[in-house]
């Protein structure tokens, strides 16, 4: 018996898989919805986190099915979960031939030591994502977007832009299911490298 445990700080992490339900965003090349990519690469970074990581995050989605969760309902849950991280997924959608991906943070500079954490994480998860996955590397830009203005208070809150479903190598890219497993790595690996793990 003797010894000392000692439990770590697991990190909460709230994956928020955009859209869902009546709400497909973006629809683009051969009809792929932006809600279903997004879901898909969602459920993965928690398989990810199971069977790879052995949990080595605390991480809960905003949604598990193809339902629409309302944007305000999604910041509650965060802010209930005390999450440390907020990453919302999304899909980009242009009628020029645009591709690559973006990463958003909150405009704002009432909280700077989130900003400053979410603007290095979003910069991680761009390095995984662009070198490992071969995406073109857009930016991290700012916006006033709702799910971010309500966790940046209180997480380090970042949205990512996943490449564009309107372009026919990216949204081809999303119907092989080793692709879906390889962004939601990125992503996983991206928090990792920005958590020095």
């Amino acid at each position: 018996m003797g010894g000392i445990i000692v439990f770590g700080q697991q990190k909460v992490i709230v994956v928020d898989a955009g859209h869902g339900g009546n709400d497909t965003g973006a629809i683009g090349v051969n009809d792929i919805q932006e809600k279903d990519v997004v879901l898909c690469i969602a459920k993965e970074i928690l398989r990810l986190n199971k069977i790879l990581l052995n949990n080595e995050f605390d991480i809960f989605l905003t949604r598990y099915k193809d339902t629409l969760i309302s944007l305000s309902d999604r910041g509650l849950l965060s802010n209930s979960l005390n999450a440390d991280i907020f990453v919302s997924l999304h899909c980009n959608a242009s009628r020029t031939s645009s591709k690559g991906i973006d990463v958003y943070v909150h405009n704002t500079n009432t909280h700077k030591k989130n900003l400053k954490e979410s603007i290095a994480m979003g910069l991680c998860i761009l390095e995984e994502s662009t070198l490992k996955l071969g995406f073109k590397k857009r930016d991290v830009q700012f916006a006033n977007f709702q799910v971010l203005r309500e966790n940046n208070i209180f997480s380090t809150s970042l949205l990512i832009e996943m490449g564009f479903v309107t372009n026919t190598d990216e949204a081809d890219y999303f119907l092989k299911p080793q692709n879906i497993r390889a962004m939601a790595l990125a992503v996983l690996m991206g928090i990792i490298n920005h958590l020095n793990l």
